[in-house]
């Protein structure tokens, strides 16, 4: 059964942060909120994770895992970014974005997008992530926890811990979080494509 981890969404405690965090490092998958929905997070080195996600959520391999960062200084090691999309993408974050960018060789081959290269990022506008990001010191490797068959991800902790009890080793519940997947900026080709229209405004991509 996963733990259930019950957080303020402002000052959230650091104990059960740090509980979190023991999880991640360990090994663990944790369901957590952002400012677009929960999303399913583990270590940047946890294959096992990273298949789970993929049971999870019927992935194909295709899809294009989110590296959680804290900053835009560790997104920037993660990615090769020319000014003019750092000018862009320094305007959007933090907030409900990921971009898809060309990786680095910081970022583990067998995360990359198989033909591009590239790997998606962002820098969420919530304050539980960012303590999560603050205590385990690297990127989180990361979903939106969107199930098979829906269009939306999922938004209720307790909703969560009833769906995903036996699949995840812990649920954060922060209370609300936002409704909508992050918009999805492509930048694989070096202009700006809007994959997915979600929280964040397209329009200056457009």
């Amino acid at each position: 059964m996963a733990r259930y981890l019950d957080v303020h969404p402002v000052d959230p405690q650091p104990r059960a942060i740090g509980q979190a965090v023991a999880l991640i490092r360990d090994g663990g998958l944790v369901a957590y909120p952002t400012d677009s929905g929960y999303a399913l997070g583990c270590a940047l080195g946890n294959q096992d994770g990273k298949e789970r996600i993929v049971r999870i959520r019927h992935l194909d391999d295709k899809h294009h895992f989110t590296l959680v960062c804290a900053d835009f200084a560790q997104l920037g090691q993660l990615v090769h970014i020319d000014n003019r999309v750092f000018r862009a993408v320094k305007a959007a974050t933090p907030g409900p974005y990921t971009f898809i960018l060309p990786a680095t060789k910081e970022v583990p081959r067998r995360l990359l997008h198989p033909k591009k290269k590239t790997v998606g990022v962002r820098i969420p506008d919530n304050r539980v992530v960012q303590a999560l990001l603050a205590e385990l010191g690297e990127p989180i490797l990361s979903s939106t926890l969107i199930l098979p068959g829906e269009q939306a991800p999922m938004t209720e902790g307790w909703l969560v811990k009833e769906e995903l009890d036996l699949q995840v080793d812990a649920v954060i519940d922060a209370g609300e979080c936002g409704t909508e997947p992050t918009t999805v900026i492509d930048y694989s080709d070096g202009a700006p494509v809007v994959a997915r229209v979600g929280a964040g405004d397209p329009t200056p991509f457009e």
